[in-house]
């Protein structure tokens, strides 16, 4: 759903509160759209401004969207590193870095979709900032899956870099989904993974006892 038009554009609203609606509507425009399909009319208009206005608070389309993509990678980034813990070995550290990124995504779910846009130009300073944070996160992954193998005594390097790419995929898939409920809060999602992560547990038993 479109937010509707505010009255960003109504003068006396200081400069830096219309700012962060521009950036509110951006962070909306781009998640939901992509970077390639994104308007900056479009985003003029869910604020209330002029398109001249918005170029002149945040210049052009790729500048806009590094505003974006800056705050929304640093708090992830901070959020997966502190539910992981110092060594990467916090207790429950899969739900626990489910749980981080569900309430760092809370009120604006669509941001996950500016951090991982596949529409972004190559080779420009969009990508390269956007690549950065990616390789950052999947640095964090390949730890902790390393760890969660070697707990099954598995120090295949090739099983922790397949285990990377299978908890990468699964957390966009989660999102995603989440997205599609948001009635969903952080807490019963990471309930509902619990149970889901159960379930697949339950998938690689082969029903002998003893």
């Amino acid at each position: 759903m479109a937010t509707p038009p505010s009255k960003a554009g109504t003068k006396g609203v200081p400069r830096e509160h219309r700012r962060l609606q521009m950036l509110d509507a951006a962070t909306e425009e781009f998640g939901t759209r992509g970077y390639a399909a994104a308007s900056l009319p479009s985003i003029a208009a869910r604020v209330g401004v002029t398109k001249t206005l918005l170029h002149q608070y945040v210049g052009t389309k790729e500048d806009l969207y590094l505003a974006c993509l800056v705050p929304v990678g640093d708090r992830l980034l901070d959020t997966i590193r502190a539910a992981m813990g110092p060594d990467g070995t916090a207790p429950h550290t899969p739900l626990r870095v489910l749980h981080s990124i569900f309430t760092a995504l809370e009120g604006r779910r669509e941001a996950w979709f500016v951090l991982y846009d596949t529409t972004l130009p190559p080779g420009g300073e969009a990508a390269r900032r956007a690549a950065g944070y990616w390789a950052a996160i999947d640095r964090l992954a390949a730890g902790g899956t390393a760890e969660l193998l070697r707990a099954t005594g598995s120090t295949d390097p090739l099983d922790a870099d397949a285990l990377k790419y299978v908890w990468r995929d699964l957390v966009a898939t989660l999102v995603r989904w989440w997205v599609k409920h948001p009635e969903q809060t952080p807490e019963a999602m990471t309930q509902r993974c619990a149970r889901l992560f159960a379930a697949a547990a339950g998938l690689t038993s082969d029903g002998r006892s003893g």
